[in-house]
């Protein structure tokens, strides 16, 4: 099955890194957070990836060239100008890369691959969030339901911690409790083709074009993860992303 990934935004909440790359290429560790979330699809065997370019595509595009090239040993043959990859280690992905536009939104991101995407389901995810979703019941649920459209649906932990009362006295503090019911969609969508139905050029939002309509015909199912789920919005994201990284066991790294 085919994975649309888009990674064509400005990034603009986190400037301090996206005025240099664009933001899926943001490093969480020593790979940017793309690589993490195609890493997560891989584990679950989804292998063929379409990923939208835009805003800085060419650091996409550098990036797995290079990833691909220096995997394994690599012999170099200055003589000749002769360049061998030996023992090469690393995933069997198909990758995709599409320029899809600098200024084309979500929803005409997805337009543009149509021709690619038009045959058969497909998975649709942002290039900015990590989950510990399980991929494959993800999928289940979408076909038992019987929708255009699958989401994600997903509780982000509260920014602050929050207050217990005991009257007008502060009992207890509780520690960064969930946004109570407040459900958002967290990426990691599966579409029919029918969708692009509801998509029609570059000025198409994949949220209030399709989405939203979506909602309103009874075509949008929510598959609701009460696990690990973190977007990378703004430099604290990242950073808490980092932390959990360097503690040896970031809750959404399901792959060995």
């Amino acid at each position: 099955m085919k994975v649309a990934i888009l990674a064509g935004g400005l990034g603009s909440r986190l400037a301090e890194e996206t005025e240099v790359k664009p933001k899926p290429m943001v490093e969480i560790g020593e790979y940017p957070i793309l690589w993490h979330i195609m890493k997560h699809y891989w584990h679950y065997d989804f292998k063929e990836f379409f990923i939208a370019l835009g805003y800085k595509g060419e650091f996409i595009k550098r990036f797995f060239s290079d990833y691909y090239s220096f995997s394994g040993s690599v012999t170099m043959n200055f003589s000749t100008g002769d360049f061998q990859t030996r023992s090469r280690e690393c995933e069997d992905w198909m990758i995709h890369l599409m320029e899809t536009g600098k200024e084309t939104l979500t929803g005409g991101r997805i337009k543009r691959l149509e021709s690619y995407l038009k045959d058969d389901t497909f998975m649709v995810t942002y290039g900015d969030g990590v989950a510990d979703i399980n991929l494959r019941q993800l999928l289940t649920f979408h076909r038992s339901h019987g929708r255009l459209v699958t989401i994600t649906a997903v509780r982000p932990p509260a920014r602050f911690g929050g207050l217990i009362f005991d009257g007008d006295l502060v009992s207890k503090f509780t520690e960064k409790p969930q946004a109570g019911e407040g459900w958002i969609n967290g990426g990691f969508m599966v579409c029919e083709p029918g969708v692009f139905e509801y998509l029609q050029d570059d000025s198409s939002s994949l949220e209030a074009d399709a989405l939203e309509k979506l909602a309103s015909d009874g075509q949008l199912a929510a598959y609701r993860h009460d696990g690990f789920w973190q977007c990378m919005d703004t430099l604290r994201d990242l950073r808490l992303l980092e932390s959990l990284w360097k503690s040896g066991n970031p809750p959404w790294k399901i792959w060995e």
